[in-house]
């Protein structure tokens, strides 16, 4: 029973971080497409897209929040690992669940700043200054993807997602280099 709960949750938090890495690479993309219209009409017709750096903007903040949890969740963070490759057995354990409980308390910390931003933005319905377009549903998504990654670090804390050891996540790296 607790090892098809912990698979649930695993899985769970699997595929909600990759529905938000494919939402930000939909908004990557998305980036994309508006400056080449904003060149392209720029060149062609004299007169840029006037929604091109707010957009562009907007799209950027929200693709890497969005992908925030799948790279917390395939470990791909950048690593100062000179100290932790070279602790080795039980104090290599104790690193790592030193370096979750400072990912948790970084992500509660910044999940409590991030509220009352958003509810300022909500109440007083701030919009951009020139498309006028609301940022509070832009905003919202920095809190969700926040505690996604969160409950990614914790899942892994507890022990409901494997912990990653450095020099797996190194070997993982190396073998994608070298299928390239």
């Amino acid at each position: 029973m607790a090892t098809r709960l912990k698979h649930f949750i695993a899985q769970g938090l699997d595929r909600l971080a990759l529905a938000c890495a494919a939402a930000s690479a939909l908004g990557m993309i998305a980036i994309v497409g508006i400056i080449v219209t904003s060149v392209l009409m720029r060149k062609f017709a004299n007169s840029p897209l006037h929604i091109t750096e707010e957009v562009v903007g907007l799209l950027l903040s929200v693709s890497l929040f969005l992908g925030l949890p799948m790279v917390t969740l395939r470990a791909k963070h950048v690593r100062v690992s000179l100290l932790a490759d070279r602790i080795k057995g039980k104090m290599h354990v104790v690193v790592q669940i030193v370096a979750l409980l400072v990912g948790i308390i970084f992500f509660l910390w910044l999940i409590v700043e991030t509220i009352p931003w958003f509810e300022f933005a909500f109440m007083r319905y701030l919009k951009t200054e020139t498309t006028r377009i609301l940022l509070y549903p832009w905003m919202a998504l920095m809190p969700i993807s926040l505690t996604l990654t969160l409950s990614i670090f914790v899942a892994r804390l507890v022990g409901v997602l494997d912990r990653v050891d450095d020099s797996e996540a190194d070997m993982e790296q190396s073998f994608t280099d070298e299928a390239r």
